[in-house]
């Protein structure tokens, strides 16, 4: 038996691209995108959707459970689902349904972090062009020597003074929690960083989680604006014709 789930919180109220499961890109909605990427790649995978509409686009792929629409956050729809489920695995993925584009090693990786002891463990890659590096929407993040997390910001960081020292690094934002950690975040208070940035992930730090972070080359690229779905679709295109 697994001692991990993969959950996708899907949320059919997105302000920047509204109806965003089911934008359709190269011939599917971008939730079955998804999960049939993961399940190709041999997880089990449970979906946490706020509409029924969503819901019957991926049922036949994996099991589903129906969250309030008014939950702030994919972490707390994460944690809404399990804790309906009633049962639930040590360790737990959250992988957004935004996020098409699934590699099984990098979520082996997550795990095996959270099986040696991490307590949340994530990925970024390598920031490669200027523009992303400014785009406030590519949120990025820096590291301490042992690869935890120091901090997530929606700004240019490190800002490099007398030149780069290390390569910036974008946040890519899939997450493994430790099941308990998960519950724990998710009923904590949000924190006055996370309000300031809109980035979830700094409540951990403010309240003293520690995030692993795994390095990956491989190509990710998510869903929050037109732009990005119609990179999204391009490359799907390319990859699945």
């Amino acid at each position: 038996m697994e001692d991990f789930l993969v959950v996708v919180p899907a949320r059919l109220g997105s302000t920047r691209l509204p109806n965003k499961p089911l934008k359709v890109l190269a011939g599917k909605p971008l939730i079955r995108w998804v999960v049939e990427n993961l399940v190709r790649e041999g997880f089990k995978v449970l979906v946490a959707a706020d509409s029924q509409k969503v819901a019957e686009v991926v049922r036949d792929l994996a099991e589903v459970i129906l969250t309030p629409p008014e939950l702030p956050s994919g972490s707390d729809r994460v944690a809404y689902a399990l804790r309906k489920r009633g049962f639930f695995p040590p360790f737990v993925v959250n992988y957004q349904g935004d996020e098409p584009f699934v590699y099984r090693e990098d979520l082996e990786r997550l795990v095996k972090a959270l099986r040696e002891g991490a307590e949340v463990a994530t990925l970024a890659t390598p920031i490669a062009d200027e523009e992303t590096f400014r785009d406030p929407n590519a949120v990025k993040v820096v590291l301490d020597q042992r690869d935890f997390a120091l901090y997530f910001s929606r700004s240019p960081i490190p800002y490099p003074r007398s030149g780069f020292f290390t390569s910036p690094l974008k946040h890519v934002g899939v997450y493994a929690f430790r099941t308990e950690v998960l519950f724990k975040f998710t009923e904590a208070d949000p924190t006055p960083l996370e309000r300031t940035e809109g980035l979830e992930q700094l409540r951990l730090l403010e309240n003293g989680y520690r995030i692993r972070v795994i390095l990956t080359e491989n190509y990710y690229r998510g869903v929050d604006t037109e732009a990005d779905a119609r990179e999204v679709e391009r490359v799907l295109k390319k990859l699945y014709g």
